[in-house]
């Protein structure tokens, strides 16, 4: 392994970024539910109007090189909601590092039952990867160990996912980071910041009163050398546009045995919420609150969403479909 990320990984433990719970690689959100979009492709065209939204996540606010990440997302449907078409920018920030993407999503939907729908989708762009020596604080100046300037490295990069959905019921089978790794000239970063990501989601809705729905749900991540990690999901729609509820993340395996449970488990809790502020406005926030060792020192996450539909919905949203 190269001594230039052999150092850069010595700085993120340090942060509790390598053993923090989020042991995969791409960037975490708390409000997926919201826009799918994060974690499957073929999600596009699923609210079946144009949507915009922008998320900003921080992570162990106040903590020194913490995660911060923002992105800003544009959802199409088209052909009477047979097709879906996004776009999507990403920036990613851990102490010296950046992580950046474009990316041109297309889905296909098909009806397979009464009401029943099944997409493929397919994202393709690019990633870029970035050490910036300039955000280091190193003990001895003039370090050998460190490059002399910022570090780029680009690669193309594809994700494909399966998405099932009715009125009540979804599932979908995603994978990311399919393409570019091998095209890196650095294979230590190729190993360290671009591998196989796979996610599982799915869950339902159902009534509770006239005026209260609940949704529970699960999302299941995997990617290889970390341990399985998953969200646990609840949440309630009251009279149709204000949405509370929580998620418990954690996981399971110990990561071949590298690390204690005092750290792999019981990782976080997450307070979630969006509102509509009318038909066409949408602002979402989640606290999350980490429960392992580490609580004491490191702050809470905070994540906000801000959305908004193109054209006015033609659809009432007691259903999956208004997520």
């Amino acid at each position: 392994m190269n001594r230039i990320l052999q150092l850069y990984l010595t700085v993120a433990g340090a942060l509790g970024i390598i053993i923090s719970s989020e042991g995969q690689q791409l960037p975490q959100f708390s409000q997926y539910l919201f826009n799918t979009l994060h974690v499957n492709p073929a999600y596009a065209g699923y609210k079946g109007e144009g949507y915009i939204q922008s998320t900003f996540r921080d992570q162990w606010s106040g903590f020194p090189g913490a995660p911060r990440t923002m992105t800003l997302m544009a959802d199409f449907s088209a052909n009477e909601g047979t097709m879906g078409f996004a776009g999507s920018v990403l920036n990613d920030r851990i102490g010296a590092t950046d992580f950046t993407s474009a990316m041109f999503t297309y889905s296909y939907r098909v009806l397979v039952g009464y009401e029943s729908f099944l997409s493929l989708g397919l994202s393709a762009g690019f990633s870029q990867y970035s050490i910036d020596p300039s955000r280091l604080n190193p003990a001895d100046q003039g370090d050998l160990l460190l490059p002399d300037s910022r570090v780029n490295l680009m690669a193309p990069n594809i994700n494909a996912g399966l998405f099932f959905h009715n009125e009540v019921f979804f599932a979908g089978l995603s994978a990311y980071n399919l393409a570019g790794r091998n095209l890196l000239r650095r294979e230590d970063l190729s190993l360290g910041f671009h591998d196989f990501q796979y996610f599982f989601i799915s869950g339902f809705i159902a009534p509770l009163s006239y005026d209260i729905d609940i949704k529970p749900s699960i999302l299941v991540k995997y990617v290889d050398g970390a341990p399985i990690n998953y969200d646990i999901n609840a949440m309630f729609l009251f009279r149709e546009f204000l949405w509370l509820g929580g998620s418990l993340r954690s996981n399971w395996g110990d990561w071949r045995g590298n690390l204690s449970n005092d750290l792999t488990k019981r990782n976080a809790v997450a307070f979630i919420m969006e509102l509509f502020i009318d038909e066409s406005f949408r602002i979402g926030y989640s606290y999350d609150h980490n429960l392992n060792v580490l609580e004491n020192f490191r702050n809470g996450s905070h994540e906000i969403s801000l959305g908004y539909y193109l054209f006015q919905k033609r659809k009432v949203f007691r259903n999956s479909r208004w997520l």
